[in-house]
């Protein structure tokens, strides 16, 4: 009688084999996203597209050379946010005010 405790040798098959690289695929698959999603919402990052954003706008509402539509959107945006100031310095004044 034989006193052999080691592990049977693994069964596998194509299938398995298969499933497995399929799941190997998709675990990379999903750190690469999970890495990319943290990269775009870190603060730092979200701050710096602000201020491209801001920048741009600025640069398409004062710029003669920028297309018509994009002057027109960015002034429009601009104005909206110069109410926006407008308003909330308004309350705030109010505020100060009645105390």
């Amino acid at each position: 009688m034989s006193d052999d405790k080691s592990a049977p040798e693994r069964f596998t098959t194509p299938a398995m084999l298969a499933v497995e690289a399929d799941i190997a695929a998709t675990r990379h698959q999903l750190a690469t996203t999970v890495d990319e999603l943290t990269a775009r919402l870190a603060p730092r990052a979200q701050a710096d597209a602000a201020i491209a954003t801001a920048r741009r706008l600025a640069s398409d509402a004062t710029s003669p050379g920028a297309d018509p539509a994009d002057r027109a959107h960015a002034r429009k945006v601009l104005a909206g946010v110069g109410v926006g100031v407008a308003f909330v310095t308004a309350i705030v004044v109010l505020r100060l005010a009645r105390r």
